[in-house]
């Protein structure tokens, strides 16, 4: 049967903790997304026009545009700089309160950044699969898999939330103590990546040092 197929995701997850957190956090943010990306959707064919729709649109659509710009950056940064943008978008739910013209404003900001991020982050962590003895189709399909999921929970959830009429303020609520753990794994991500580049670099010097001296 084509379903023993999925046994690999489970297999590769359960065996790696590097996997497993980077699943888990993946799963979180895009879930977190997905959950308020049609109350956002629905506030932003309310409040604004049609000019400042396209201009998001047009800047989310520059991630493959910049990506040659974050070639070298390390793998570790992106994830810190993911974590300041999860602080302020958990920030931007209080803008809900003040003015919702505003919220709309700043969420699909940090939608749209978030995207560019994910992006970029996508592309540099695959040069860290192979430590992790996946195949690289293997983490792409476990990768989106993942997305999938978690867009599925996420459509899922806010259907539930509009035929109950849960008001977006306690949505907010909801989904921010979902971000605050999402942070924590990404912070944990963040030393992991981080531990496993010093230790990359430290390693190439000595090579360095050693083909030097054959050629000395």
């Amino acid at each position: 049967m084509k379903f023993k197929h999925y046994k690999f995701i489970l297999k590769e997850i359960k065996n790696s903790s590097f996997l497993y957190l980077q699943s888990m956090a993946l799963l979180l943010i895009t879930y977190i997304d997905w959950t308020l990306i049609p109350f956002v959707t629905k506030l932003e064919g309310t409040y604004l026009p049609v000019f400042m729709i396209s201009f998001f649109m047009l800047i989310g659509a520059l991630d493959g545009i910049v990506q040659p710009i974050f070639k070298h950056i390390k793998i570790y940064n992106i994830y810190l700089f993911s974590i300041i943008l999860d602080i302020i978008q958990i920030a931007s739910y209080f803008l809900y309160g003040v003015s919702i013209e505003l919220f709309t404003y700043v969420i699909l900001a940090i939608f749209t950044i978030q995207g560019i991020t994910f992006e970029v982050a996508r592309v540099h962590t695959v040069d860290f699969m192979q430590d992790e003895s996946i195949d690289l189709k293997e983490y792409l399909m476990l990768r989106s898999f993942i997305i999938s999921l978690a867009i599925i929970f996420g459509g899922i959830s806010a259907m539930l939330f509009d035929y109950f009429n849960i008001d977006l303020l306690y949505i907010l609520s909801y989904l921010t103590f979902l971000a605050l753990f999402s942070i924590y794994l990404q912070y944990k991500l963040y030393k992991m990546f981080k531990k496993r580049v010093i230790k990359s670099t430290l390693e190439i010097e000595p090579d360095h040092k050693e083909l030097f001296e054959k050629f000395r």
